[in-house]
């Protein structure tokens, strides 16, 4: 059994209600059942833990918490502290947990927010999934059970 961290920033408690033109109406509840689709029984394999945070060093706290723990990866999507946070970044970048940088939009078609278009965090993460909507944490999910069962 794989356990796998979804690790939201702020704002993203209200994924479905939230701006669904941009973000859809999909919730964070429906992940399992879009892995469950997209992985068969290897699903079965995986336990989620779900973490939603607003505040910047509570998201710290968790992913020292995730190390601590022997988590075996985490699909973070940092909302706009993707854009802003070395702090999360240095965390990233120590805690030796394979992370894969989530977003429910495709951040570089925003061109409306050129702010929006950069990472702090990707280059801390083995890779980043962008704009599927909630299909994009189901895609992470998947990423790192790869990543991890690889021989």
């Amino acid at each position: 059994m794989k356990t796998f961290l979804i690790l939201n920033g702020p704002n993203l408690g209200y994924v479905g209600k939230r701006q669904p033109e941009i973000y859809g109406s999909d919730k964070i509840e429906d992940i399992p059942d879009h892995l469950q689709n997209i992985m068969g029984g290897k699903a079965e394999e995986i336990r989620l833990e779900f973490f939603q945070s607003n505040s910047e060093g509570a998201l710290i706290d968790r992913l020292e918490k995730a190390r601590k723990d022997k988590i075996d990866g985490v699909a973070f999507n940092a909302g706009a502290y993707t854009h802003t946070s070395l702090a999360l970044a240095d965390c990233l970048a120590w805690i030796e947990i394979p992370c894969v940088e989530v977003h429910i939009s495709n951040i570089w078609a925003r061109t409306e927010e050129p702010a929006r278009q950069q990472s702090f965090m990707g280059k801390q993460c083995i890779g980043v999934i962008a704009g599927f909507g909630i299909m994009s944490y189901a895609f992470a999910v998947q990423a790192l059970f790869s990543h991890v069962t690889a021989d």
